[in-house]
């Protein structure tokens, strides 16, 4: 296996040991590819995911800026879900960035989503 990815595995699972989505504060889990973002939003107690959202999703495709920098589209997708939690009753999160460094992609995802009135 990869170093580097080994290395992010394990800081996943020192922050899992004390990071758990409750009903009243769901935990935001998220995954980076090379081309895309993947999202979940889970209620750990219920084991259920609430909502579930990506950078491939088609809805969020239609309204999303065309040929724009990964990094623009992931704020995109922070501000667009925003609303459907909104909707679904869900207003603050744990942020679960899955041993990825806050930056990058990872922190525009959390600024839209900040920007979409989400707590966390």
């Amino acid at each position: 296996m990869n170093t580097r990815e080994f290395g992010r595995q394990h800081r996943h699972q020192r922050v899992r040991k004390k990071l758990s989505g409750t009903p009243e504060r769901p935990r935001l889990s998220v995954h980076r590819s090379a081309k895309s973002l993947q999202a979940q939003v889970v209620d750990d107690m219920a084991q259920r995911t609430l909502i579930s959202f990506s950078t491939l999703d088609k809805d969020f495709l239609k309204q999303a800026p065309k040929k724009a920098p990964k990094k623009d589209l992931a704020k995109s997708l922070g501000l667009y879900y925003a609303e459907k939690m909104k909707a679904k009753g869900i207003s603050a999160i744990s942020f679960d960035r899955a041993g990825y460094l806050y930056h990058g992609r990872i922190k525009a995802l959390a600024e839209g989503l900040r920007e979409g009135g989400i707590q966390f």
